[in-house]
């Protein structure tokens, strides 16, 4: 029945238009994360000797999955509200009486599609930046592309977890607009508001942000970030997937004490 289920959850992921302008987005951005690379290709070739080691490159090539985990968060929201808008969850209620079955389904979908288009963005962003700045030595980008792949293949991987947060926040409120201005907060302004706070509570509460996990993930440090870095690359990864599932849970446990 779950196989049914995912089919069903994917030709209806399909059928909204938003799904392709969040898709078309995210793509959008990442086009846009390369442009800014030229820009910052010439502001490289105007600079003294002197002042080039302070220009880094890295922060640009990051904004990707920052953009990618709202816009997958967005798809996540509505993969849900829309249903609850229209009417339709009840039908999907219907077809699909075991009710904690429909969430893990919308899950599969939603996270595969949105693993594979931030994966697609962060690789995106990195080689097209990297290609960009050619043979420039940027003070961030000494190392050869094969050896900063992976870690910029493990950030990607935030993308999905922001996604799902959406979808579970959407049943959770059934409302498209709370569901986004709660994505929002956490995936923006609570981060900028941990940062402001005095130290060493800043670095402690950063450090188990869901935006600041995946660079852990991949031991890299917060230098240069609103986030943390406390925890080892096994405590990261297990909070990420706690980030993923403990809401999910949540979500599925309400659907199924709760009428449509």
């Amino acid at each position: 029945m779950i196989a049914h289920a995912v089919a069903a959850e994917w030709r209806k992921l399909r059928s909204i238009r938003s799904t392709y302008w969040v898709l078309a987005a995210t793509a959008a951005f990442t086009g846009f994360t390369v442009l800014l690379a030229v820009q910052m290709a010439h502001v490289w070739d105007g600079l003294a000797a002197d002042r080039r080691d302070d220009l880094l490159l890295r922060p640009l090539q990051e904004l990707s999955v920052w953009a990618a985990s709202l816009c997958l968060a967005v798809l996540g929201a509505l993969s849900v509200t829309s249903e609850y808008r229209t009417g339709m969850i009840r039908t999907s209620l219907t077809v699909l009486p075991r009710r904690r079955a429909l969430p893990a389904a919308k899950a599969a979908v939603v996270g595969t599609v949105a693993l594979v288009a931030g994966e697609a963005a962060t690789v995106g962003s990195f080689l097209g930046t990297r290609l960009v700045i050619g043979d420039r030595p940027f003070p961030d980008q000494h190392a050869s592309v094969a050896h900063d792949l992976p870690g910029f293949l493990i950030e990607g991987t935030a993308v999905p977890v922001f996604a799902l947060l959406g979808l579970s926040l959407g049943v959770l409120l059934r409302s498209t607009a709370g569901t986004l201005v709660s994505v929002v907060f956490l995936w923006h302004v609570l981060p900028l508001l941990v940062f402001h706070l005095p130290q060493p509570w800043s670095e402690r509460v950063g450090s188990v942000m869901p935006g600041g996990l995946p660079a852990q993930m991949a031991g890299l440090s917060a230098d240069n970030s609103v986030y943390g870095d406390l925890l080892s690359p096994g405590a990261a990864t297990a909070l990420l997937l706690a980030y993923a599932l403990v809401p999910l849970g949540l979500a599925a446990l309400v659907l199924a004490r709760r009428d449509a």
